[in-house]
């Protein structure tokens, strides 16, 4: 894959419930907070190093923000830098809470 492929909510929902793929949210810290696709990375600047290191490039990876649009710069960075398999949300995380079938994690009250 030499560019990013985009992909669907129900898409990514079937291949987070098939554990075949890594989901990572590029929204700044507090909207993370406030919630996200469970079990998402949360990838900032600061982050990016250790996720390099921890994630095998083979793993299809689905990146998110907010309505689909940064995501899609972040996904050809990752192609850039080897990732073999890399998706950008259509719609974004408000695309993803919008359904209301698939669950969001959001922080303990």
């Amino acid at each position: 894959m030499e560019q990013f492929a985009h992909i669907s909510v129900q898409e990514t929902q079937q291949k987070l419930t098939e554990d075949s793929v890594r989901v990572v949210d590029i929204r700044d810290d507090a909207a993370f907070a406030a919630g996200h696709i469970k079990n998402s990375i949360h990838l900032t600047n600061g982050s990016l190093h250790s996720f390099m290191a921890d994630v095998e490039f083979d793993m299809p990876v689905v990146v998110c923000c907010y309505h689909g649009i940064s995501s899609q710069q972040a996904a050809q960075f990752l192609i850039h830098q080897g990732f073999e398999e890399v998706y950008s949300l259509d719609g974004g995380f408000e695309a993803w809470r919008k359904e209301q079938s698939f669950e969001v994690s959001q922080p303990d009250l």
